[in-house]
This record gives structure tokens, sequence and C-alpha cells, in this order.
């Protein structure tokens, strides 16, 4: 596989699972994106529309992650950013795999509240959220110090200023919820973790993908 058709799977992979999200907020019975986590989305008879999501969206940024290996000249920076959005993508498939556990009121008969369920499937979809987070955070970073060496100063900054915003919007997810009781903002603000996180790898690997020589 060529290295502009690996970094185009990154290109495609966040707007594909936004698309695929949102299709499914508005048409799943009984789910409300107000106040549903998406991850709920994995519950119920059609959870393997959101399970194939993740699944397909980590492998697509694990493929980008081969791409940006190849386009970026060695070096820490461009050595470690890779690794970190393959990471990311690994980290998509695990909450793909291990699913969380009802709550909020989804799927119908669940708990009004917080899950009450501490099954390993649930402990481990929670791992694999923290790995997403952890390594987009540490990818956003070693990148913005990679753009810096290339003097590309807007997409460093860019860079940076996602990486303090990320886990921003964590804490305050926490903070204004109640550690998760109120689901209003504990789901927007963790749609909205996701929206700024996926749309930015897929925009540096559109931007490597168009300054990176074509080879391979």
């Amino acid at each position: 596989m060529s290295t502009r058709a690996l970094l185009a799977c990154g290109g495609v992979a966040g707007p594909l699972f936004v698309l695929v999200v949102m299709i499914q907020d508005y048409t799943r019975p009984g789910f409300d994106p107000r106040r549903h986590a998406l991850s709920l989305l994995s519950l119920d008879d059609p959870g393997w529309i959101q399970i194939a999501n993740f699944a397909v969206t980590g492998l697509l940024y694990v493929a980008c992650a081969v791409g940006l290996r190849r386009a970026l000249r060695p070096g820490r920076a461009d050595t470690w950013g890779p690794l970190f959005i393959g990471a990311f993508g690994a980290g998509l498939v695990g909450a793909g795999v291990f699913r969380t556990a009802p709550g909020w009121g989804y799927p119908q008969g669940a708990p009004p509240g917080l899950p009450v369920e501490t099954s390993l499937s649930y402990v481990l979809h929670g791992v694999s959220f923290l790995v997403v987070l952890l390594s987009l955070i540490g990818a956003c970073f070693v990148f913005a110090r990679g753009f810096a060496a290339r003097g590309e100063r807007g997409w460093a900054i860019s860079c940076a200023v996602t990486g303090v915003a990320l886990p921003v919007i964590y804490v305050l997810s926490g903070v204004l919820s109640g550690g998760g009781t109120d689901p209003r903002p504990f789901s927007l603000l963790l749609r909205a973790l996701a929206l700024v996180g996926w749309s930015w790898a897929s925009l540096v690997a559109v931007r490597v993908m168009s300054i990176a020589a074509p080879a391979h």
C-alpha cells in the first residue's frame, strides 16, 4: 500500500467516525445524544454498528501511523508521533472490542445513573479510552515540536492548543457532570473531545500527505 494511501486512511477516519455516530444518534430508538455517551451505542441489538465504527476507525489510524512513519524524516519527534497515532488507533479498536456497561437509562431497563456493572469488558473499555486520550495528547505535543522544527508555526501552535484542549475538556466533563452523575454535560463534552481529537489526527494526516513526496 502506498504511503499516500496509508495517510489517506487517517484523513478519512475522523470524518467517517463522526458521520456514523451522528447517523446513529438520530436514528437509534430511545437514544438521546444529549444524555447518552456515544460508547452506549455499542449496546443493544444494533450495537455492532458502533463496535465496527470503533474498530474500523482504529485500524484506519493504525494504517495512517505506518504512512506517517514512512513520510516523515528520521528524528525523535517523527519517531514518536507515528507511534502515538498507532496507539490511539489501537485504543479505538480496544474500545470496540470491550464494550461499556448500560447506564443513564440506555438501553431500556438500564440504571438511570452511572453504570453499576463492573465487568472486565467495562473496565477494559475505560482503559482503552485512557489509551486513546493519552496517546492523542502525546501526539499533539510531539507533532507540535515536529512542525515547529520545519518552520510551520501555525500547525505547531494548533497542535499545542489541541494538546491542551483535550485534557481540559476531559476534566471539565467530570467536574461539570459531578463525576458522570449528570449525563448531559458528560455526554456532550466527551463528544466534543472526540470531535476535536479525531479531527486533529485526520487533519495532520492530510497535512503530511500534502507535503510528502510521492513514494512507495
